[in-house]
This record gives C-alpha cells, structure tokens and sequence, in this order.
C-alpha cells in the first residue's frame, strides 16, 4: 500500500515539475541581443522659437544671440554691428533622439528638446530645423516641429507655482531620418548572440537549445556571454532563421545570490537565493539627550552689577537592552528582515547588521551598497 501511494505521489508531482520548468522557460530573445543590432544616439543643436517671453536672457547666454545672427546671415539677412538684440521669445536648446537599428531614409523619430540656457519655459515654442548628428559626426536626421511640455507653470509678485518641469519638452515624429547606419547581419555566415547577463550556464544551454532545433554544431559558445551561430547564405532565409532563433525558449541558470543596499534611503532589495549560516545576532540602542535652559542673573535695583546669561545642561543617557536572536542554518534574508524589524532596527541598524553577517561569512550572498 505504501508502495502504491508512493507511486501517486510520484506520478503528480512529475507534471507539477514539469510545468514549474516550462514557466521558468525564457525566449531567447528576452534574454540576448543579436550583436551589431542596436540603437545609436543623435543629438544636435538648436533653436525654440515663438515662446510668449519665456526666453532666454541674451545678455547671460550670448550663445543664443550668436546663433540667432548666424542663422539670419545664413538666410540673406545682414544685422548691422554692434547691434544690441533682446530676444525673449527665442531658447537654445539641446536634440536628442535615438536611431533604431535598420532605419531607412524617410522614417520618422520623436525627439527630445532640452533648454541649456536660462529659458523659463519651452511650452509653445517651435524646433526650428536642426540636423543631428551621431557619434561620427554624420548628419543622420533632421529635426523640427512644434513642443509638446506636459507641465504648467505661473508667477506674480514674487509667487510662483509650477506643475511639471517646463524646460524639457517633446516633438512626437520629429525628426526624418537622411541616412541610414549599415549593418552587416550575417554576411559573414556567422551572428553572435549576446547574454545581458554573462553566465556560463545559461550559455551553454543556449547552444543546447540551437543546436536541437537546428542541428549539432549551428551554435558554439566563444565564452560565458557571446554564442556564435551559423547563418543561411541568402538574406530571407537570415530574416526567417533569426526569427526562429529568438522565439527558443531556453531555461536560464539562477543568478548569484545578491543583495543591494542604499546607504542614502536605508532601503534592501535582494533576491530568492540568498541564505544564511548558523550565526547570532545582538542589537541594542544607545542614545544620549542633552537639554540647555538658559539661566539669567540680573544684579539688585540701582546696583552696579551686570546682568549675566549662562545655560544650564542637563544630560541623559538611554540604553535600549540589547536582544541576542539566534539564526539557524538556512534562513533566509527576509525571515531575518523581519526578526529585526519585529526587535525594533532602523534602517540604518539594519544596514550595519547586514554588513555584520557579511563580514563573518554568515551572510552568502554577494553585498553590494550603492
């Protein structure tokens, strides 16, 4: 009988695994990137125009006035010299915006416009038309158009409210793209796959998983992140493999245990794989109050004495008792979490505890403070 229910025991506990593997499954495209295909970054300089006096101040950006005469000489208008321009309606500002892999000529970007100079506000105003450039100071993109700024902002008589911050706005299409960045995709008959995460394990499952859709040898790991593939000759048949490819489910391998402090917030995140070793915690307060009353002397009536100010101090020292909390083998983090909150730790006693355990080797996990 015990056999039997051995058996069942056996038999429903098999699917449940089963099934527990198949939700940890990730695609492979979840947890890699094909390398060389990515995102570059423009960025370029302009002007905002049509702001309702919310400008900048030329006299304290004179480079916003210096591309305003530039701009006007480009265009056949000749400013006579010395000639003095209060422009309240004009802004200097910095474009950016990303060029996503396999942009063609035409395709439009949204755009990020940001003030660099002592602008107010860039709510209204107008892009007018700005080239960006890339790392190699190629003109990918030209942008221009009107700013979107979520925010609000008003002020009289020395008050002032503002909702939002008003020096950041966008332009949604923005920007056309003028050039497009070639990517040379498995001309060379190979792709590399990159982990986001270097791990040996899961690489190695990767080619696993490759390799059993696609046969022995397409896949071969180079080391603990890149994993080089095999490609097809023609580039459909590229398109399509790499679509299949991304779409492998592949069980990753656990991460390390880790927990990340922030000494500025008190706060502690970690993850499941942390544990603890057999070990003893102590914790007890300690503070010391001091209260100063000022203590005045004033000499008799019609005397010749001076009136003296001293402090009188009163000092007190508070002692909490401290708490020993015995934690056993195997514990988790959050179980000790919790047994400290439960005896009263601040965030910054547990930060020091934290550190604690980690010096001794009781603490196994990887104690990282940012």
């Amino acid at each position: 009988m015990n056999f039997v229910k051995l058996l069942l025991i056996v038999a429903l506990a098999a699917p449940l695994a089963t099934h527990a593997e198949r939700a940890a499954a990730e695609r492979i495209k979840d947890i890699a990137s094909v390398q060389g295909v990515r995102a570059n970054q423009l960025a370029g300089y302009g002007l905002v125009v049509g702001l309702d006096g919310t400008g900048d101040q030329t006299t304290q950006t004179p480079f916003t006035t210096q591309s305003i005469a530039s701009m006007l000489t480009q265009m056949g208008i000749n400013l006579p010299p010395g000639v003095n321009m209060q422009l309240k309606n004009v802004a200097a500002v910095m474009v950016t915006a990303d060029l996503p892999p396999f942009s063609q000529p035409g395709q439009t970007l949204d755009i990020t416009v940001s003030s660099i100079g002592n602008a107010k506000s860039l709510r209204g105003g107008t892009l007018v038309m700005t080239p960006l450039k890339g790392a190699d100071g190629q003109v990918y993109a030209m942008a221009q158009g009107s700013l979107v700024v979520s925010g609000a902002g008003a002020s009289a008589n020395g008050s002032k409210a503002q909702i939002n911050h008003l020096a950041v706005g966008l332009v949604p299409a923005g920007a056309t793209v003028e050039r497009s960045v070639v990517t040379a995709l498995g001309e060379s008959g190979t792709i590399n796959l990159e982990l986001r995460q270097s791990d040996f394990s899961t690489a190695a499952r990767l080619v696993d998983a490759v390799n059993a859709r696609f046969g022995a040898h397409t896949a071969h790991a180079l080391n603990g992140r890149v994993v080089q593939v095999k490609t097809p000759a023609g580039a459909s048949e590229r398109v399509a493999f790499l679509g299949a490819i991304e779409s492998l489910e592949v069980n990753p391998a656990a991460g390390m245990a880790k927990v990340i402090i922030n000494a500025r917030t008190g706060s502690v995140v970690m993850n499941q794989k942390v544990m603890l070793d057999p070990s003893a915690v102590s914790h007890g307060n300690l503070s010391v109050v001091i209260n100063t009353d000022p203590v005045i002397s004033q000499p008799a009536p019609f005397g010749r004495g001076q009136t003296v100010v001293t402090a009188q101090s009163q000092i007190e020292i508070r002692q909490q008792a401290g708490e020993v909390m015995l934690l056993k083998g195997g514990a988790s983090l959050a179980d000790v979490v919790k047994a400290l909150n439960s005896i009263g730790a601040t965030p910054q006693d547990l930060l020091a505890i934290l550190q604690a355990l980690k010096a001794s080797g009781a603490l196994r996990a990887e104690l990282e403070v940012i």
